[in-house]
């Protein structure tokens, strides 16, 4: 079967990959250009992740979606096991989200001039100016009524492990009084880890379970640190056994 699935990504899967993300990309960026781009900013990539994810044939399941609240502003955070946590989460939280990326994404060919154009939010790290702008364009995105998705360890795992949670998400949060949603990302790391960018993916189920809500108790540093806390115990809860426990990320 492993040899079947291997000819199946060759002459169906990548090439499937290749035209739905130039095709995404060009929808994106010619949409934005005429039209919503909240709305083009998010369903063609929705789609996208679906179609990927469909076409490679990897099981999905979806766990606590009764815990999210029409018409509410979350900042959602989860651990980031591999490449296939955005084609889940963006193909099957079903939330009109932008993502906070880092600023290597800008040259991806097709997908960062798309993002760009779609308002994603790219990480700025290059002094106090910078990363204040990161802090107002998500800030903006939040008060207009959509959600925001961060990867707070920053980095993919290079083990399966969660590494350390960064505070800017709960930062945020904590700033505009908005709940906090963790997400459990579980399978992206065995389907492909980061180890192996750029190699046909095994096949593995995927699973992404969504926490109760961490509401703001007060605000200020205390506020913030408790959210952090609580929202990698909440994710930490449902990661797969074999990769329970903190490992260092070195990349982060």
């Amino acid at each position: 079967m492993k040899y079947l699935y291997r000819i199946y990504q060759v002459v169906v899967g990548l090439p499937v990959l290749i035209v739905s993300t130039i095709l995404t990309a060009v929808t994106v960026s010619i949409g934005c250009a005429i039209g919503n781009g909240h709305f083009w900013g998010y369903y063609p990539g929705h789609w996208w992740g679906r179609i990927i994810i469909r076409t490679l044939l990897l099981p999905v399941t979806i766990e606590g979606r009764e815990h999210l609240e029409n018409n509410q502003s979350y900042v959602f955070i989860a651990n980031h096991q591999g490449a296939f946590d955005i084609f889940l989460v963006y193909g099957y939280l079903n939330r009109n989200i932008k993502w906070m990326m880092k600023q290597g994404i800008k040259k991806i060919p097709f997908v960062g001039f798309a993002c760009e154009r779609s308002h994603q939010i790219f990480v700025d790290k290059r002094g106090p100016s910078k990363i204040r702008k990161t802090y107002e364009d998500a800030r903006r995105i939040l008060q207009e009524g959509y959600s925001v998705m961060v990867f707070p360890e920053g980095a993919r795992t290079f083990t399966g492990h969660m590494g350390e949670f960064r505070k800017g998400a709960f930062a945020l949060a904590d700033e505009l009084q908005l709940p906090v949603v963790p997400l459990t990302i579980n399978g992206s790391f065995k389907v492909l880890p980061r180890m192996r960018d750029w190699r046909l993916n095994d096949w593995y189920p995927l699973r992404l379970t969504i926490h109760q809500a961490i509401y703001p108790v007060g605000q200020g540093p205390e506020n913030i640190e408790a959210t952090k806390r609580q929202a990698y115990d909440s994710v930490m809860s449902s990661i797969d056994p074999e990769f329970q426990g903190f490992v260092e990320n070195p990349d982060q």
